[in-house]
Protein backbone atom coordinates (compact mmCIF):
# COMPACT_ATOMS: atom_id res chain seq x y z
CA UNK A 1 0.00 0.00 0.00
CA UNK A 2 1.18 3.49 -1.05
CA UNK A 3 -0.27 6.82 0.67
CA UNK A 4 0.83 10.09 -0.16
CA UNK A 5 0.66 12.84 2.08
CA UNK A 6 1.36 16.72 2.57
CA UNK A 7 2.42 18.72 5.67
CA UNK A 8 1.98 21.32 4.12
CA UNK A 9 0.81 23.62 0.89
CA UNK A 10 3.66 22.99 -1.36
CA UNK A 11 2.37 19.52 -2.91
CA UNK A 12 -1.51 19.32 -1.95
CA UNK A 13 -2.56 16.66 -4.00
CA UNK A 14 -0.60 14.45 -6.54
CA UNK A 15 -1.08 14.30 -10.19
CA UNK A 16 -2.27 10.52 -10.88
CA UNK A 17 -1.64 9.16 -7.97
CA UNK A 18 -2.96 5.60 -9.01
CA UNK A 19 -0.60 5.57 -12.36
CA UNK A 20 2.08 6.72 -9.63
CA UNK A 21 1.25 3.84 -7.65
CA UNK A 22 1.56 1.41 -10.12
CA UNK A 23 4.60 2.43 -11.32
CA UNK A 24 6.37 2.22 -8.10
CA UNK A 25 4.94 -0.78 -7.58
CA UNK A 26 6.46 -2.22 -10.87
CA UNK A 27 9.35 -0.89 -9.90
CA UNK A 28 9.55 -2.31 -6.46
CA UNK A 29 8.92 -6.00 -8.03
CA UNK A 30 11.70 -5.33 -11.08
CA UNK A 31 13.80 -5.36 -8.28
CA UNK A 32 12.68 -8.51 -6.91
CA UNK A 33 11.01 -6.87 -3.83
CA UNK A 34 7.29 -6.79 -2.82
CA UNK A 35 5.52 -3.53 -1.84
CA UNK A 36 4.42 -3.30 2.10
CA UNK A 37 3.33 0.10 3.35
CA UNK A 38 4.79 3.03 1.86
CA UNK A 39 4.37 6.27 3.19
CA UNK A 40 5.60 9.74 1.24
CA UNK A 41 5.15 13.01 2.69
CA UNK A 42 6.04 15.94 0.81
CA UNK A 43 7.15 19.05 2.80
CA UNK A 44 8.79 22.33 2.73
CA UNK A 45 12.36 22.80 3.35
CA UNK A 46 11.74 23.84 6.78
CA UNK A 47 9.80 20.56 7.74
CA UNK A 48 12.75 18.09 6.42
CA UNK A 49 15.60 20.46 7.72
CA UNK A 50 14.26 19.54 11.27
CA UNK A 51 13.89 16.01 10.49
CA UNK A 52 16.90 15.64 9.55
CA UNK A 53 18.39 17.43 12.58
CA UNK A 54 16.44 15.78 14.68
CA UNK A 55 17.39 11.80 13.00
CA UNK A 56 20.59 12.15 11.61
CA UNK A 57 22.36 15.07 13.25
CA UNK A 58 22.84 17.19 10.02
CA UNK A 59 21.91 20.73 9.32
CA UNK A 60 22.16 20.95 6.01
CA UNK A 61 18.96 21.55 3.02
CA UNK A 62 17.96 17.92 1.38
CA UNK A 63 15.36 16.67 -1.11
CA UNK A 64 14.71 13.50 0.54
CA UNK A 65 15.08 11.50 3.63
CA UNK A 66 13.71 7.90 3.49
CA UNK A 67 13.24 5.77 6.51
CA UNK A 68 13.47 2.04 5.23
CA UNK A 69 11.36 -0.50 7.33
CA UNK A 70 12.42 -3.06 4.90
CA UNK A 71 11.27 -6.34 6.31
CA UNK A 72 12.82 -9.33 4.38
CA UNK A 73 12.19 -8.37 0.73
CA UNK A 74 9.39 -6.87 1.81
CA UNK A 75 9.61 -2.63 0.95
CA UNK A 76 8.18 -0.59 4.21
CA UNK A 77 9.12 2.75 4.95
CA UNK A 78 8.77 6.74 5.00
CA UNK A 79 10.04 8.73 2.33
CA UNK A 80 10.30 12.79 2.82
CA UNK A 81 10.79 14.72 0.38
CA UNK A 82 11.29 18.81 0.20
CA UNK A 83 9.01 20.55 -2.83
CA UNK A 84 11.14 23.72 -2.31
CA UNK A 85 14.24 21.80 -2.96
CA UNK A 86 12.83 19.76 -5.87
CA UNK A 87 11.89 22.71 -7.61
CA UNK A 88 15.33 23.62 -6.85
CA UNK A 89 16.85 20.89 -8.20
CA UNK A 90 14.41 21.17 -11.57
CA UNK A 91 16.19 24.83 -12.10
CA UNK A 92 19.81 23.13 -11.68
CA UNK A 93 18.89 20.22 -13.69
CA UNK A 94 17.21 22.10 -16.60
CA UNK A 95 13.74 19.84 -15.77
CA UNK A 96 10.63 20.36 -14.91
CA UNK A 97 9.22 19.97 -11.79
CA UNK A 98 7.03 17.06 -12.41
CA UNK A 99 10.19 14.74 -13.49
CA UNK A 100 12.46 15.78 -10.97
CA UNK A 101 9.77 14.92 -8.41
CA UNK A 102 8.80 11.27 -10.22
CA UNK A 103 13.18 11.03 -9.91
CA UNK A 104 13.34 11.93 -6.55
CA UNK A 105 10.77 9.74 -5.45
CA UNK A 106 11.97 6.80 -6.84
CA UNK A 107 15.12 7.14 -5.67
CA UNK A 108 14.08 6.59 -2.23
CA UNK A 109 12.12 3.32 -3.60
CA UNK A 110 15.70 2.11 -4.88
CA UNK A 111 17.39 3.09 -1.78
CA UNK A 112 15.08 0.76 -0.04
CA UNK A 113 16.10 -1.78 -2.43
CA UNK A 114 19.16 -1.82 -1.63
CA UNK A 115 21.23 0.68 -4.20
CA UNK A 116 22.96 3.79 -2.11
CA UNK A 117 25.27 6.62 -3.92
CA UNK A 118 27.64 7.62 -1.45
CA UNK A 119 30.47 6.73 -4.48
CA UNK A 120 30.69 7.68 -7.69
CA UNK A 121 30.33 4.16 -8.61
CA UNK A 122 27.09 3.60 -6.51
CA UNK A 123 25.76 7.01 -8.05
CA UNK A 124 26.39 5.80 -11.63
CA UNK A 125 24.36 2.65 -10.93
CA UNK A 126 22.00 4.75 -8.91
CA UNK A 127 20.87 6.83 -12.24
CA UNK A 128 21.27 4.50 -14.25
CA UNK A 129 18.18 2.65 -12.11
CA UNK A 130 16.42 6.46 -11.82
CA UNK A 131 16.42 6.43 -15.67
CA UNK A 132 15.33 2.57 -16.09
CA UNK A 133 12.19 3.44 -13.84
CA UNK A 134 11.55 6.44 -15.04
CA UNK A 135 11.26 4.98 -18.42
CA UNK A 136 8.78 2.43 -17.32
CA UNK A 137 6.20 5.59 -16.25
CA UNK A 138 6.53 7.20 -19.42
CA UNK A 139 4.89 4.00 -20.73
CA UNK A 140 2.06 3.69 -18.04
Amino acid sequence: MIDFNSVSSTINKLENENIISEWISETISSEGFTEGKITYIFCDDEYLNKINLEFLNHDTLTDIISFDNRLGKQINGEIYISAERVRENAKIYKTNFKDELHRVMIHGILHFCGYNDKSDAETKIMRNKEEESLGRLTQI
